[in-house]
């Protein structure tokens, strides 16, 4: 049987572009005199180098769904990688007459040589695809329900993807069998099964793996959400015992990690320096001149790991004891006038970033809640608990998403963790600075429930 399936991705796309960006990392090298020792050797370097980064970034892996700002990401994360196996060549070898600004120069011309043709790939395959029907792929959906029906929505406007809808099966219907499904599956040509896990038992579904299996077909599942759902499952092997992980968190890959938490950390000493620095001591006589008490205020919060951590602001209410115990509400009697203001424009967050120096909170993230609070919403809300799977964040993709201040009803909790759970399963420095900008957008404008 041939490797090549007819209607997925052609088993040659890949090697091909493979081979388009050596050539191009290599042709680059001629464009400008870098003055290296030895040309060819360095070809060599960088050939190797950049296979082994490919598959450490998964650089390759971009598929028919994957996401515009995915891709950024992966270019981003190889031509950052490859910048330091460059300057590391300069290093290691002492290429002392190496020139540097035209190594830069060749980086430069490499990223945008490399971006224009990743996007010219990406588009040209999506145009094969939606205009010539190229490249496709006959699926079949197994379930009726909300959730089935907004992915065959899916597959019938994004004609992108490349997926043909060639039916759908439903359990609960008179007459529904496996059997029947697979004669069409056979008949059909079907190449993936999409299937709803809440409406199959376990024994249909081991029935349809292993049909799945000795068939050749792809197997998809729609999870059951009950409101808030795990993205995917991460498939792993420990020694030689497969294991199903319910979610993969980007955050916690080293690289990941080291290029947030240096974010944070430039992005925080440029807000402490460059504002902190001259509005803390103009805030400061506004807020002491309108009531007695601190300057700032610090409330103990969870934190990564369910860590407590205190959590500083800019005092806005007037000092009361149960600070620590209710959110502040619309009308709150207790917030001073330069607090509404404060509070009104997020400037009472602001030394928060003295919290993201120190390693207790990320510049984007979950917010945290109030420990009394987070005690509460873990015994009632389903997955609250995902949240402290990272850092806490000084804003988010909730806040931005029209999920911020004060929590009225259930719902508002339960979008609140969802996107949060979105965020943490599908972090990359591109979010965050998506949030980051939305964030100042919104202040500027000022917030609804701000108060």
């Amino acid at each position: 049987m041939s490797t090549f399936k007819q209607g997925r991705y052609s088993g040659f796309i890949r090697p091909i572009c493979y081979l388009i960006d050596l050539l191009i990392i290599n042709g680059c090298v001629f464009v400008y005199e870098i003055n290296l020792t030895s040309l060819y050797f360095f070809n060599i370097y960088i050939s190797v180098l950049w296979f082994f980064l490919s598959f450490y970034v998964k650089y390759y892996e971009v598929h028919r769904h994957t996401r515009v700002i995915q891709i950024i990401t992966l270019l981003l994360k190889q031509i950052v990688l490859f910048a330091f196996v460059l300057y590391a060549y300069v290093g290691f070898f002492k290429q002392f007459h190496t020139s540097t600004d035209n190594l830069g120069n060749y980086l430069i011309l490499v990223l945008l040589s490399l971006s224009f043709f990743k996007f010219l790939t990406y588009y040209l395959l999506n145009k094969y695809r939606s205009a010539l029907g190229g490249n496709s792929r006959n699926i079949i959906v197994i379930g009726k329900n909300e959730k089935t029906r907004q992915l065959i929505k899916t597959f019938k406007t994004r004609l992108d993807f490349g997926y043909i809808f060639k039916g759908q099966f439903s359990v609960k219907e008179e007459g529904f069998s496996l059997n029947k499904c697979f004669k069409f599956i056979i008949e059909n040509e079907i190449d993936e099964i999409f299937f709803s896990v809440a409406e199959l038992s376990n024994k249909q579904i081991n029935k349809l793996i292993d049909f799945a299996d000795n068939n050749l077909r792809e197997l998809k599942f729609i999870p059951d959400n009950k409101e808030i759902f795990s993205k995917k499952l991460k498939y792993e092997y420990y020694d030689y015992i497969p294991i199903l992980s319910i979610r993969n968190i980007p955050l916690q890959e080293s690289l990941n990690k080291f290029v947030k938490r240096l974010f944070d950390i430039i992005f925080s000493l440029l807000v402490i320096f460059f504002i902190l620095s001259w509005l803390t001591p103009i805030l400061a006589i506004l807020i002491k001149l309108e009531s007695k008490g601190p300057v700032f205020f610090k409330q103990s919060r969870n934190g990564f790991n369910y860590k407590e951590f205190d959590c500083y602001k800019f005092r806005s209410m007037t000092p009361n004891k149960d600070a620590h115990l209710h959110q502040a509400t619309k009308g709150d009697h207790r917030i001073t006038k330069i607090g509404a203001f404060i509070r009104k424009t997020s400037i009472d967050e602001l030394p928060q970033f003295f919290n993201v120096l120190f390693g207790d909170m990320s510049v984007v993230g979950p917010r945290p809640h109030m420990v009394s609070h987070t005690n509460m919403y873990a015994r009632k809300v389903d997955k609250f608990m995902v949240r402290h799977f990272v850092k806490p964040g000084i804003t988010g993709l909730a806040q931005i998403s029209g999920f911020r201040g004060e929590i009225e009803t259930d719902k508002d909790i339960i979008n609140r963790v969802k996107y949060d759970i979105f965020y943490i399963e599908n972090w990359s420095i591109l979010l965050d600075l998506k949030i980051v900008i939305q964030t100042f957008v919104n202040a500027l404008r000022g917030e609804k429930k701000a108060y």
